[in-house]
């Protein structure tokens, strides 16, 4: 394949990949050269012998009835009619090697008023349990004067040789405009009928200097940073489990090391039998991008984000059929990455996780840092720094193994290994999804537990009828927003639901996070909202006498103090809480047939989460 014809504007659109795909161990560059059509939805992209390349818009995500700011970016797809590979070293000496400058280039949202929005979403939307975290944009703009094809080609040049450890680096040329980046991130990934994911959070900003082991086991030992990473792994295993047939495990934490920063990363692997289209649609888009839940962050990005997302934080997904004629795809996460139009003007949108601890000064930083690598390669940043790598990686130092692995230990043991279903269910659950998808995996660690599971929202024609007359448990389950807003339609009808099924349902009833607030306020307990969030936090409590390390996502509690725990009890309803403040981690009533818990028994963050949910539900059972 000579390189050169791509610089003929004769020459069809095209796009070269170096993919770091397992199993792809040659070093090489991917050329796919074909029209480019535009689809309307992803169940019209076609999955052939010849790969298609999809590049996937952020509004897609429409098509999961979320709310999105329709900006009319178009989901595009090339559809190869010719497919090369080229050795790494001969498509660099073949790749334009000139500069490429970019005039007027600078942030949109300037530093300070980033800054600002920062706070606010920290005190607007995570401290009023809108949810736990959320990803908000700023987009760096410029123009390159008489943008061309061998421009394109050169940026895609100077990524292969700038930047390391991204999992596609890749150059994409419709005709109607360029993206060129290095995403260091896996959307999805199925092969074989494996699903792959790839949570990546927490950013090493390397110092000036250069990176360093000290500088490195310092933000290790961040508990933000902690924290950060746990809760899209919770996010990204709602998806896993949506997807797929077995649920999920988690491998790592792994060290992910790039040019101008690091970050730590976990592999989310699962079985599906489901269409790759199918698979794409379902995972639209990731939290590490998005927020969690991810429902209720997109309307969050809508209020705070100027404009819309474009292809930022949609994806590429390549699909094809292996020899077998098996369905595959791969896809990166579009971040990283220039968008660049046919008349020249740049956009490189970068975004932090912005979190209940966020720094706004570092959440800034963050997003120069994230920028660095494609303005790097533009020639609008300096190199990356080299001291301090000596051709080593900092992840072999046997101090940052230790600490990598001491991050794993605080991980619940259920999703750190495949669980198997049995083969005959020995009961049936419904779980009602409040508009928080915990509920996908609140349904794997029930079907696990042997109940033959369906999840129906709690907006779903003839839900109420079905919940009364469901024979077998219920579980209400999370939702973002105040439980106790009377203005909230959903908190309307989930509180009227509990209402209901505490005074009729005989056949057990346990809510989760949200559900279990509604069910406390229908016993008398007043909600009340935390001084500080507990969006992603892992504690260590007393649960009905026992110690339990759990995970919280909640911004509003119940509280019990003694007189109203001591008139609960003689009506059977034992209630767990915090002596010094009086806030609800758990309540059960074996006579009611009700039990419910305020943290998440399905997360990740709950040592034994599958355990005590077991319980739970043999508690509410055994009284009907």
């Amino acid at each position: 394949m000579d390189l050169s014809r791509l610089l003929d504007d004769s020459c069809p659109p095209f796009a070269l990949l170096r993919r770091r795909t397992p199993g792809r161990d040659r070093d090489a560059v991917e050329v796919l050269i074909g029209p480019v059509h535009e689809a309307e939805r992803l169940a019209d992209l076609p999955v052939r012998g010849l790969p298609s390349l999809a590049l996937v818009p952020f509004r897609q995500i429409r098509e999961r009835g979320f709310d999105v700011r329709d900006d009319g970016t178009p989901l595009s797809v090339l559809v190869a009619e010719e497919a090369y590979e080229v050795p790494l070293a001969q498509a660099l000496a073949a790749l334009p090697a000139h500069g490429v400058r970019v005039e007027g280039g600078g942030f949109d949202v300037p530093d300070e008023e980033y800054a600002a929005t920062v706070e606010r979403v920290v005190r607007d939307e995570i401290g009023r349990g809108e949810g736990a975290n959320f990803v908000i944009r700023r987009t760096y703009g410029g123009r390159i004067e008489g943008f061309g094809r061998a421009d394109a080609l050169a940026l895609f040049r100077r990524l292969l040789e700038g930047e390391r450890g991204a999992y596609w680096t890749f150059v994409v040329h419709t005709g109607e405009r360029t993206l060129v980046g290095a995403s260091p991130e896996v959307h999805v990934r199925m092969s074989g009928g494996t699903v792959v994911m790839n949570p990546i959070s927490g950013t090493y900003r390397y110092p000036s200097g250069g990176p360093t082991t000290e500088s490195l086991l310092a933000f290790l030992g961040d508990r933000k940073e902690t924290e950060e990473l746990s809760m899209v792994v919770d996010e990204e295993l709602k998806m896993m489990c949506a997807v797929g047939d077995m649920g999920g495990v988690v491998v790592g934490p792994r060290l992910k090391e790039m040019s101008h920063l690091a970050h730590t990363e976990y592999e989310l692997r699962g079985r599906s039998s489901l269409d790759v289209r199918e698979v794409l649609r379902e995972t639209m888009f990731a939290a590490t991008v998005t927020g969690s839940p991810v429902q209720n962050a997109c309307r969050v990005i809508e209020r705070y984000e100027a404009g819309g997302r474009g292809y930022y934080a949609g994806a590429l997904a390549l699909l094809g059929l292996d020899g077998s004629g098996a369905q595959t795809l791969d896809s990166p996460i579009l971040i990283r990455t220039a968008d660049i139009a046919a008349d020249g003007a740049l956009r490189v949108p970068v975004g932090a996780t912005l979190v209940r601890h966020s720094d706004a000064a570092g959440e800034v930083a963050e997003t120069h840092a994230k920028a660095a690598g494609v303005l790097a390669a533009l020639g609008v940043r300096p190199g990356a720094p080299r001291p301090g790598f000596a051709g080593t990686r900092l992840s072999d130092d046997r101090r940052v193994q230790a600490a990598l692995s001491a991050r794993r230990a605080d991980l619940a043991p259920f999703w750190l290994r495949m669980q198997e279903r049995p083969a005959a269910p020995r009961g049936r659950a419904l779980v009602v999804d409040g508009e928080d998808t915990f509920t996908a995996m609140l349904a794997h660690v029930l079907r696990v537990a042997g109940l033959e599971v369906t999840v129906r929202r709690y907006d779903a024609p003839g839900l109420r009828a079905a919940a009364l007359a469901w024979e077998g448990p219920v579980v209400l389950g999370p939702g973002p927003g105040n439980p106790a807003d009377p203005g909230d339609p959903r908190m309307r009808m989930l509180r009227g639901l509990a209402a209901e099924l505490l005074g009729g349902h005989r056949h057990g009833l346990v809510g989760v996070c949200l559900g279990h607030e509604l069910l406390a306020a229908e016993l008398g307990m007043p909600l009340v909202r935390k001084a500080e969030p507990a969006q992603g936090a892992q504690v260590r409590i007393e649960l009905f006498g026992a110690p339990e390390v759990v995970g919280f996502y909640n911004t509003y509690t119940a509280t019990c103090d003694g007189a109203l725990a001591g008139r609960l009890a003689a009506r059977g309803v034992e209630v767990s809480r915090d002596a010094s403040t009086g806030e609800v981690h758990a309540l059960r009533s074996a006579a009611g047939g009700f039990a419910g818990v305020q943290f998440h028994p399905e997360s990740v963050l709950t040592l034994r989460g599958a355990d005590l949910l077991r319980d739970l539900l043999t508690g509410v059972t055994a009284a009907a």
